[in-house]
């Protein structure tokens, strides 16, 4: 991307909706309710021959620097800080409030070129407060409608004129938004049959989840090395799905900060609804999904759920038990986590759990180390002949059990899939195989082939009957 664009301005008057337009994307929450976004959120955006990067920012607000909104106008001025150009919205249907009128001069003092953008031009008698942004001394405001699309030429040669052709068209920028992929469209149907070998320089996609106040924003930020997401002791202040890149080791990774779970049936508001689903989709197109425990009380059943969740999805899991420097007898509690991991999640045996502190970085280098190697098990592929002579001798160890007289044959077995690692066995009545057998055939995988923690999944197919065709003879 050639430069970067940050969008500004007080709560509730589209800046959302404008950087969904801008992405192409519903990437950003949107709702009626002012002070939906918190955290700084970027995108790739693309307006008509235009290709920049776009932070999409909490609204700004007046308040004290220790308050939740201070910490996210801090957020916010960080992201001016940080972008060649600031898109400063105002809402040309309301009309100009003191708070424009404040952070305009905010924005001169910064020095940073500014296009003022007067959204909601397209609503009845919104002309008297378009005509007002005139006296914030920014320029010529471009009347636009975010939500419908309108005035977008008209933006994109004012940030054009205010950054000047150099910059906005460099020479050899190739048209990367055509063929950039997005992460969350590309993590299924990528697995081939011929799967290459485990890449260690591949970039790795990885999710925190947790309950409310389990400490996954600190947790980011901490790895980071800097305050690049909202903390703070209030529970659920993280809404939108953050994702953020860093590198370890010189692998790339990219880690989705997600808002808390609680239980569903305590999500009553519109807003944490399109919170949870998310963070559920986060999930969905991660890899590895690290779970994070708070370890002063851990497993309460929504971290169950979530690991239940997270199992059921297919991703590879680590528990990360975090506030470890809150623990007093940590050789006690360890072994009463380890105890309760084997036989509270017992459909991933070999589950890591790795004891953490968000706050003070203790245990975070082994939690990448466990992460990556989960990684590898969930990539993992098995020859076809290294699984039916393992089938022979399962069988031959424990065979299958008879059903209504008649005995159950196991032929041929061969891996379809890896992420997770799936498995098809060819057998006579599929249908009439127990439940116990099926885990019995599971746990013998997961144990001879070195595959702790992560979801396997065996697929039963009756074997094609030759003769089913042939008409009888008389």
């Amino acid at each position: 991307m050639s430069f970067t664009v940050a969008i500004v301005g007080r709560p509730n008057v589209g800046k959302s909706t404008l950087f969904n337009r801008l992405v192409g994307k519903k990437l950003a929450l949107v709702d009626d309710t002012p002070g939906v976004t918190r955290d700084r959120r970027p995108g790739d955006a693309k307006l008509v021959d235009l290709r920049f990067t776009i932070i999409d920012t909490a609204g700004l607000e007046e308040v004290g620097p220790e308050t939740l909104e201070g910490r996210m106008r801090a957020q916010t001025e960080m992201a001016i800080e940080e972008a060649d150009l600031t898109l400063f919205v105002v809402d040309a249907k309301y009309g100009l409030t003191p708070l424009d009128k404040t952070f305009g001069q905010l924005l001169r003092r910064s020095g940073k070129p500014v296009v003022l953008v007067a959204n909601k031009s397209e609503a009845k008698g919104s002309d008297g407060g378009f005509y007002d942004a005139y006296t914030l001394g920014l320029g010529e405001p471009v009347p636009i409608s975010a939500e419908h699309g309108q005035g977008m030429i008209d933006l994109r040669d004012a940030i054009v004129e205010a950054i000047g052709e150099d910059v906005a068209f460099p020479e050899g920028d190739d048209d990367e938004a055509e063929t950039d992929v997005d992460v969350r469209d590309s993590v299924l149907g990528d697995e081939a049959d011929d799967e290459p070998e485990y890449d260690e320089t591949k970039p790795l996609r990885v999710a925190i989840i947790g309950r409310p106040n389990a400490g996954k924003s600190t947790l980011i930020n901490r790895f980071l090395g800097e305050d690049r997401l909202l903390t703070g002791p209030e529970a659920g202040i993280t809404r939108d799905s953050i994702s953020v890149d860093w590198e370890w080791r010189g692998r790339t990774i990219k880690m989705f900060d997600t808002a808390g779970m609680r239980r569903k049936a305590r999500v009553q508001e519109k807003l944490e609804k399109l919170s949870v689903a998310d963070s559920l989709r986060s999930i969905r197109f991660a890899e590895t999904v690290v779970i994070v425990f708070d370890a002063t009380i851990p497993f309460e059943k929504q971290d169950l759920q979530l690991a239940d969740l997270v199992l059921r999805e297919g991703r590879a899991a680590v528990l990360a038990f975090n506030k470890w420097d809150l623990v007093e007898d940590t050789q006690a509690t360890l072994a009463d986590l380890r105890e309760k991991t084997d036989r509270l999640l017992p459909q991933a045996r070999g589950l890591r759990a790795v004891p953490i502190s968000g706050q003070t970085g203790y245990g975070l280098d082994k939690l990448m180390q466990e992460i990556i190697a989960t990684d590898k098990v969930w990539n993992k592929r098995i020859s076809t002949a290294r699984l039916n002579k393992w089938l022979e001798g399962t069988q031959v160890q424990h065979p299958p059990p008879a059903v209504s007289g008649r005995r159950l044959k196991l032929k041929y077995m061969t891996q379809v899939k890896a992420r997770p690692p799936a498995f098809m066995v060819s057998c006579t009545r599929p249908d009439a195989l127990p439940e116990s057998y099926i885990r019995y055939m599971i746990n013998g995988l997961r144990n001879d082939f070195q595959m702790p923690g992560v979801p396997i999944r065996i697929h039963f197919k009756a074997g094609d009957n030759p003769f089913e065709n042939r008409k009888k003879r008389r």
